[in-house]
């Protein structure tokens, strides 16, 4: 046989797509700078449905990570801010010269 036929194997290098790329052990695959991060699971591998990791750079995922924990967070507050007016009312004047009070106020 060809030696050719042999080195360029995608079942001996386990680079490309071919059949053989799964069964490598995990030391022997290639290594992409996301292992051990939340969303990287077996069987899987990382999960990143919104496509954070789609440029391959780990600091450029790491800041749209922060960044979407950090706008998360502030939504929830901002909700919490849309609710609580809804049950609580603060009491007291709002415009004591008007006679305004802070119940006096639709929310919304």
């Amino acid at each position: 046989g060809d030696w050719a036929v042999y080195t360029a194997s995608p079942l001996r290098t386990g680079l490309g797509p071919g059949p053989g790329y799964n069964t490598l052990p995990e030391w022997e695959k290639p290594k992409n700078g996301f292992e051990g991060l939340i969303g990287d699971q077996e069987p899987l591998g990382l999960w990143d449905p919104v496509g954070f990791a789609a440029d391959q750079n780990i600091e450029n995922f790491k800041r749209r990570r922060e960044t979407e924990i950090k706008h998360g967070r502030v939504s929830m507050l901002a909700t919490i801010g849309y609710i609580v007016p809804e049950y609580v009312k603060l009491p007291g004047d709002l415009s004591p010269s008007t006679g305004l009070t802070f119940e006096d106020v639709p929310n919304g």
